[in-house]
Parts: C-alpha cells; structure tokens; sequence
C-alpha cells in the first residue's frame, strides 16, 4: 500500500468516525424535544424494535411501549405542566456497529413562577447501527442520589 492509499484509507476511517459520532449526537438530542411535544413515534423510533429504555421509575421494552409512556398520563401531566428533559453532551465510544453514550439526563418541572430541577440521572445509552441508521437498544438512567450504581454507570462510559 502506498503512502497515499494509507493516508485515504486513515481519513476514510476518521471521517466514518465522525459521521458515526455526529448521528449519535443527533439521536441523544432528539429525544428531549420530542417527548416534551408528545411526539411519541418520533420518540420511539429512537430505538431498535426490540429496543429497552429502563428509566428507573419504569421500564418499556420495544417502540409500541415506549410510544405509550410518552402518551401516557403521567407523562402527558409531565409536559402539560411544563416539563423539559435536558440531556447533557455525551462522551461516546464506538465500537464497528455498535456504540455506548454516557451523559447527564434532567428533568425539570415547572412549579409555577420558576422551573426546578426535580431528577438527575446517570445515563447509559447501548446503540446498534441499523440498515436506516443509528438506534437506542438499550438506554438506562440512574438517578444521582448518592447510590453506587449510578456512579458506576457513569465510570463504566469513559473506561478506556
């Protein structure tokens, strides 16, 4: 292989990387916009088919159950309210078709003049490349109230 070819063959590589990364992006900030619209097919095609989304206070396996907890009461009284789930810039490792993301989620709630924080979690997002693209297989949140296990979920993300 000649200089040259191993020089495209390493952008190739960089640029397939970035791509990768900059989709992950896309995918994690959809999120809080469409499940604070009610949007929930937009929501649940986040993920695979099969897809979990464990978030600690429940748990739905697959878009028909993720789509109704977005269209469910306790989420409609949610974003009603006023409510906005804001998640932080996530640190992300790729590995060929499948990646993990670790971030901050939070969740704020309007209580009237003011919003206040009212969760913080840890969050884990476990995401396969699919035919159409990046998808959530698996996406679990710890809430940061001093237990281990969340501080594990966020040391196992930035392991090296």
């Amino acid at each position: 292989m000649t200089d040259l070819e191993a020089a495209v063959t390493e952008l190739q590589a960089r640029v397939q990387r970035l791509d990768d990364q900059a989709a992950i992006y896309q995918l994690i900030a959809t999120y809080g916009p469409a499940a604070d619209s009610g949007w929930s097919e937009m929501a649940a095609s986040l993920w695979t088919e099969d897809g979990i989304y464990d978030a600690q206070v429940g748990a739905w396996q697959g878009r028909p159950a993720i789509a109704g907890m977005i269209d469910g009461d306790t989420h409609q009284g949610y974003i009603h309210a006023g409510c906005a789930h804001v998640l932080t810039m996530p640190h992300i490792t790729v590995d060929g078709d499948t990646a993990v993301a670790t971030c901050y989620g939070q969740l704020f709630r309007n209580d009237g003049e003011n919003f206040r924080i009212w969760r913080v979690t840890a969050t884990r997002w476990e995401l396969r490349r699919e035919t159409d693209g990046w998808h959530i297989a698996n996406r679990v949140n710890k809430l940061l109230d001093g237990d281990a296990s969340a501080r594990e979920l966020l040391r196992r993300g930035i392991e090296r």
